[in-house]
């Protein structure tokens, strides 16, 4: 903790540069209450874009129009890029959408400033005590006499057999409400912890996996030599301390009965009168089937960079031609000597990023010109009583703003028909805003429909009439994407 190394700290780690960013408090708390909070582990960028255009939009309320004047695309641009390093920018297998993850930096920033809250005491009892059983587990995991082991064992056996006694004679040995609050508030701040470290092990592992591929592009060896190296590195990953530790996390949490004894446990102690005037986070009552989803991600991140680094060097063996190699070696090692400060010139431009393919038979055969036959007449001045009033009478459906309309209806229920959006908010543009909000349905994925039930949209016309349409029922869904079109939907909260 030198003057140079925390100097370059200061320089380059992502999360020092969001605490000392000026606009540390907007893009923390968006931050916090999208993936912090709810514990959600990647969004789509269309979906994110959205809710920080919400944020936006209530700040702005808040603090005047003139505050954070750009849009939620540059926003997340500028910090998903390598120069801030808050958002972690990828695609998903087989899908051609970007979505964007918090980075560990980030979430250790947040983290810190959670711990900054003022707490209604500090327990001191419960830690000192996890320090002494933390010290006995190890010294008598790493004891090698047996006597001795023995005599551990005998020694807990007398306090059990005492314990037991005084029991059976009515004297119960109850914690005190201190001590419950104390070790519950503890239980809190570990389990958040642990889902904290998650995406950290998550870059662990992807950090691991750059070093494999550094070494395949530098390396002059043979394929046999290079192929061995792979599967020994690849063994040498799932056997690190990083992997076994993350193995026996997952052996001992995918346990049935440690599961079942999780739960009760949790529904004992939150049921606890002390706990409950703590007013606990709800979240807390499945916060093991939380850490099973974060710890599904993992093991998804850890297969599918196996699956990459295979493929990553079959593709190695398809290039014959040794010259060819050798000019992509040369790029790649060129590539690697500048990651870190990339030249801020554009190197080249490429006309495209595949071949266009033109089939003989899709060129049209050859058709003479015609020729275009011109009458010489006197063309007369036309009037000035012409209406342009059609000229002007165009109109445009934002559909930006129906998505934010959906956006917002669907954030405090599961799914909602379009009579219901627009009881609350009629048609304002007649039979193209109708188009809009069915282009919403079924172009975008956002919602189903069901032929075998009808629903009548009614609004009125520019001119006062009154126009009805009907049509098969629409329901959006929280997340469609999700659903096949055979997906059973309770679609009896949509009458």
């Amino acid at each position: 903790m030198d003057y140079d190394f925390l100097k370059s700290l200061r320089n380059s780690h992502p999360a020092w540069r969001l605490l000392a960013a000026d606009s540390a408090a907007f893009v923390i708390s968006f931050l916090h209450r999208t993936f912090v909070q709810p514990n959600v582990r990647a969004m789509s960028e269309q979906e994110l874009s959205s809710r920080l255009d919400d944020y936006l939009y209530h700040l702005r309320a808040q603090l005047g129009s003139d505050a954070f004047p750009r849009g939620a695309r540059e926003y997340l641009n500028e910090w998903s890029d390598n120069k801030q390093g808050w958002l972690r920018r990828y695609y998903p297998p087989n899908s051609d959408e970007a979505h964007l993850d918090l980075t560990p930096a980030a979430e250790r920033a947040i983290q810190w400033l959670a711990s900054l809250e003022e707490r209604e005491f500090i327990g001191a009892e419960s830690r000192l005590k996890l320090v002494f059983d933390l010290l006995h587990a190890i010294a008598e995991g790493s004891e090698t006499d047996p006597q001795v082991r023995l005599a551990e064992l005998v020694r807990r056996r007398e306090l059990l057999d005492s314990e037991i006694a005084h029991v059976r004679a009515g004297r119960l040995a109850l914690m005190g409400p201190t001590q419950l609050r104390e070790r519950f508030l503890q239980v809190v701040d570990t389990s958040r912890a642990l889902l904290a470290d998650f995406r950290q092990v998550e870059q662990n592992f992807r950090n691991l996996d750059r070093q494999v591929r550094e070494r395949i592009t530098a390396s002059e060896e043979g394929k046999g030599e290079v192929l061995q190296a792979v599967f020994g590195e690849h063994d040498a990953i799932v056997d690190s301390d990083q992997g076994r530790s993350f193995r026996a996390f997952w052996e001992f949490l995918m346990s049935p009965a440690r599961q079942e004894e999780l739960t009760d446990l949790l529904e004992r102690v939150l049921s606890l009168d002390t706990v409950a005037a703590l007013e606990p986070d709800p979240r807390l009552k499945r916060v093991h089937y939380d850490w099973l989803n974060a710890g599904e991600v993992t093991l998804r991140t850890v297969a599918r960079l196996s699956e990459q680094l295979r493929r990553y060097l079959d593709d190695q063996a398809w290039f014959e031609n040794r010259r060819i190699m050798v000019v992509i070696r040369e790029l790649e090692l060129h590539a690697l000597a500048i990651r870190d400060a990339p030249p801020t010139d554009p190197m080249m431009d490429l006309d495209d990023v595949s071949p266009t393919v033109e089939l003989p038979m899709e060129r049209p055969l050859f058709a003479p010109p015609l020729r275009p036959v011109i009458n010489q007449q006197l063309l007369d001045e036309g009037g000035h009583d012409v209406p342009a009033d059609s000229l002007f009478d165009q109109f445009y459906v934002d559909k930006d703003r129906l998505r934010a309309r959906l956006h917002r209806a669907l954030q405090t229920r599961r799914q909602i028909s379009l009579v219901e959006l627009l009881e609350s908010e009629p048609l304002e543009q007649g039979l193209a805003e109708l188009v809009a909000w069915l282009t919403l349905a079924t172009g975008e994925g956002r919602g189903l429909i069901d032929d075998s039930r009808m629903q009548t949209i009614i609004w009125t016309d520019d001119t006062g009439r009154p126009r009805h349409a009907t049509m098969p029922t629409v329901v959006f869904v929280a997340d469609a994407r999700r659903l096949s079109p055979d997906s059973a939907i309770d679609l009896s909260r949509t009458q």
